[in-house]
């Protein structure tokens, strides 16, 4: 959320200017309390600061609840829905809901074709030289989707033994980093679609 990001930017300055020590940056509203609660300012400055500082810690705290109970709302609305995307490694809920979104917008499943241009630029084009075979990412397609599927590739990469097996398997086909990932974010898109239709055809017989 941009307003908590802002404000936890400010909230670091601030305690940068009140305490003599380093503060690291990205720090939970907890953790900012706990530094406050350290400082003695003496003189009026530091005092207005101290105070802004706590304002805007009681800010981060209000916003952190209400993000974590759109979080939940979320969770139970994917849940109610059936869908069988959070069974794909490194699909959480609200990837989940994003993903939903998207297809809810276009109103149908996308063909496998479809889907490729989708996908955002996970398809990629030739732009080889000379003998070096090389591909881009295409600029045409849903950019929403494409960083979906590569969050969820990293997930992959990182922690599940396939995805992980797959990334170097291509690094090791002589691949670079972004190529390899790009490839598995093209095999994340097809788990997607593989999911999103048995959503579909899951739903059509259940009206029927």
């Amino acid at each position: 959320m941009a307003e908590r990001t802002r404000a936890l930017n400010r909230l670091h300055v601030l305690l940068r200017d009140l305490l003599s020590d380093a503060v690291a940056k990205g720090l939970s509203a907890e953790a900012a309390a706990k530094l406050l609660r350290r400082t003695r300012p003496n003189h009026a400055a530091g005092r207005t600061r101290k105070w802004l500082a706590s304002e805007l810690v009681r800010d981060v705290r209000a916003l952190d609840r209400k993000v974590a109970s759109l979080d939940e709302c979320i969770r139970e609305e994917v849940g109610a829905s059936g869908t069988t995307l959070t069974e794909v490694f490194g699909v959480g809920s609200i990837l989940a809901a994003k993903i939903v979104f998207d297809r809810g917008r276009r109103r149908e499943v996308p063909e496998q074709g479809a889907l490729r241009l989708l996908r955002g630029g996970v398809a990629p084009i030739e732009a080889s030289s000379g003998e070096v075979v090389r591909h881009r990412v295409s600029l045409a397609g849903n950019r929403r989707l494409n960083q979906v599927m590569h969050m969820i590739a990293v997930c992959q990469a990182r922690s599940d033994p396939r995805g992980k097996a797959y990334y170097r398997r291509k690094l090791e086909e002589g691949k670079s980093r972004r190529e390899a990932m790009r490839c598995l974010k093209r095999r994340v898109s097809d788990v997607v679609f593989k999911a999103l239709v048995a959503d579909s055809t899951r739903a059509s017989l259940a009206v029927a």
